[in-house]
């Protein structure tokens, strides 16, 4: 069992709170978010997906599985996509008319990996002053859960994150980015305005819902005999496109649609008309 290595530890029931963190930290930290023995049911899970064609396998050539959209593969992930209390918190961010735009499982082998610091997206880069002084906020356009199914250690790929970032209106490179829906930007700086970066060191269960905007990253396996699991969910207001691979061969699987409850299905996609279709 670990120490958790995180400036915010929270019930997800807390709505409040979770968004409050999500605003001042760019990310909520939940221990037991899901129970010790259900995340080895979920590791279990994992292990019995197959690659498709669209999948990540083997990524970088260092073994690491990526399995895309697998809520669309079995109705068992559906479950994972309206966590009682985190989704509320989730549509109290972004509307309650959010979706999610993928679902990721992760599978990372002893010496995979690397420590790759970035940010997914930032939307509109700015000058930090007006972030930090609190005369602009910025809405979350997208965020994604985590959900940590084996015991972190600092040898086994933490996520690390520096907290505040997101007020920062630029990626970890110097330069901000020129397009203000840039993607993942990348570079070294590992502290901002008098914030370090800082390892979530978790056990099994626990689960972090974090901002597009923080900088954060994985790192390396440096054990010899452990693999890392991960989960990801990710949401995003529904103006912002599903990117659910493969693009336009991509069919909703019949099973999964049947075993939907409304708010999972409106999760997946279905809205009422409104503008631009």
């Amino acid at each position: 069992m670990n120490a958790t290595a995180t400036i915010n530890g929270l019930d997800p029931m807390d709505v409040k709170g979770t968004v409050q963190a999500v605003q001042d930290d760019g990310f909520a930290f939940f221990p037991n978010l899901i129970d010790r023995q259900f995340a080895k049911d979920v590791c279990d899970k994992i292990d019995q997906l197959t690659h498709l064609e669209h999948d990540g396998n083997g990524k970088n050539g260092e073994g690491i599985d990526h399995f895309k959209c697998v809520f669309n593969r079995d109705p068992f992930w559906l479950q994972f996509m309206d966590m009682p209390g985190v989704i509320d918190s989730v549509e109290e961010l972004m509307g309650d008319q959010c979706h999610i735009i993928g679902m990721s499982a992760w599978r990372t082998p002893p010496g995979a990996g690397n420590k790759f610091i970035h940010a997914d997206q930032i939307f509109v880069p700015m000058d930090e002053e007006l972030l930090t002084s609190g005369r602009v906020h910025l809405p979350v356009f997208i965020s994604t859960l985590h959900f940590y199914l084996v015991d972190i250690d600092i040898d086994l790929c933490p996520t690390w994150v520096i907290p505040g970032t997101h007020k920062s209106g630029r990626g970890p490179g110097k330069d901000l980015p020129k397009d203000g829906h840039h993607g993942t930007i990348h570079g070294n700086e590992t502290s901002w305005n008098g914030h370090e970066e800082t390892p979530i060191l978790t056990n099994a269960g626990d689960g972090m819902l974090f901002r597009s905007e923080i900088w954060h990253g994985g790192s390396k396996n440096n054990t010899p005999d452990r693999w890392r699991y991960l989960l990801q969910v990710h949401y995003a207001q529904r103006g912002i496109a599903q990117r659910f691979n493969p693009y336009l061969n991509f069919k909703h699987n019949p099973v999964v649609k049947a075993a939907a409850n409304e708010r999972q299905l409106r999760l997946l996609g279905k809205h009422n008309i409104s503008a631009y279709g």
